[in-house]
């Protein structure tokens, strides 16, 4: 065995300690955030807060699964937000006008999906920035969405399927349970599959990843189109949940989703990330959200704590980063 080699195996397992080392660093940080909040927040540990906390994390979790694979191909989606209130108004004008419900669930997805691939094919194919690309999609499909609604909500005939869709199974949302169940599917395609692989050899070095056979361009737009059916799924459960489509809806969104994918710690810059951390981050970006709602704390300030809360994240990311290098 050369020294490369041996340097290469000795590395590995710091880097695993370390990956691990944020994650529990985030339990850490989630039980602590129950302590202050318990003891400040009244009613924040009843049962009804606790389900309004899981569901509220779904709607940020289902979107931050895609985000995650993006982030750790070394690109970013800010459109996410927008893509979720538009999906939410086109699935509602599609049921207001009697379109059967599979179909316009089907139709809501394949929309979505065709969303994502217009990023990814500007990234892919005409070498445009993602953060440029997703930008532009932001802003079209925000204006479209309060056009087409007029900012007003859209409303359609009651549904038994939809109103189960937005309560609750056996106490708990399902909104929460679509999310648990995608987080272990992306778990495992992260993990075990050739595609999730990719995605990291690309973050790692996208130039050395085509050398070595993987079709960059062909990853980079399934990524975004995965993002968009994700997109399309938190667009249907949003309006179940609100029994409308509502161009105002998921406002800010992406930014909640971008904050608890590098608090769970996947690095900005590509090819470290994992679920597992994207999980924890997305629990502890609800919990602050929710306790700082119970405790009465203006919600400019709110943005103020998100915002001191990302920069502290991108400084961890960079320090487990450099130590995992060394």
């Amino acid at each position: 065995m050369n020294l490369s080699a041996v340097s290469a195996t000795q590395a590995r397992p710091n880097f695993r300690f370390n990956q691990h080392l944020n994650e529990i660093g985030l339990l850490g940080v989630i039980v602590l955030l129950y302590i202050v909040f318990g003891v400040m927040a009244n009613g924040f540990f009843s049962f009804e807060n606790q389900m309004n906390i899981l569901r509220d994390a779904s709607t940020i979790g289902i979107a931050a699964w895609g985000a995650t694979m993006i982030i750790i191909a070394g690109e970013i989606d800010v459109s996410v937000g927008p893509m979720v209130a538009f999906i939410s108004v086109i699935f509602a004008y599609l049921l207001r006008f009697h379109v059967p419900l599979a179909a316009a669930t089907g139709l809501a997805l394949i929309l979505g999906a065709a969303l994502g691939a217009v990023a990814g094919a500007l990234r892919a194919l005409f070498n445009v920035p993602s953060f440029i690309a997703t930008l532009g999609l932001w802003s079209a499909l925000r204006g479209l969405a309060l056009f087409m609604s007029n900012a007003l909500p859209i409303t359609f005939d009651e549904s038994d399927f939809l109103d189960r869709l937005g309560d609750n199974v056996l106490g708990v949302p399902c909104s929460a349970l679509v999310m648990l169940v995608l987080f272990f599917v992306f778990l495992f395609v992260s993990r075990k599959t050739a595609y999730g692989r990719s995605t990291f050899a690309i973050g790692g070095n996208a130039h050395a990843a085509a050398l070595c056979g993987i079709d960059v361009k062909r990853i980079r737009m399934a990524l975004f189109a995965v993002a968009g059916i994700l997109a399309g799924i938190s667009g249907i459960l949003l309006t179940a949940r609100l029994g409308s489509g509502n161009a105002g809806a998921a406002s800010g969104l992406e930014f909640d989703v971008i904050a608890a994918v590098v608090v769970g710690g996947t690095s900005l810059s590509g090819g470290r990330g994992s679920m597992t951390g994207t999980l924890l981050g997305v629990l502890v970006i609800t919990l602050i959200g929710n306790g700082l709602v119970l405790m009465g704390v203006n919600p400019f300030f709110q943005q103020v704590v998100r915002g001191f809360i990302i920069v502290v994240a991108v400084l961890m990311n960079i320090g487990l980063s450099k130590r995992g290098s060394r």
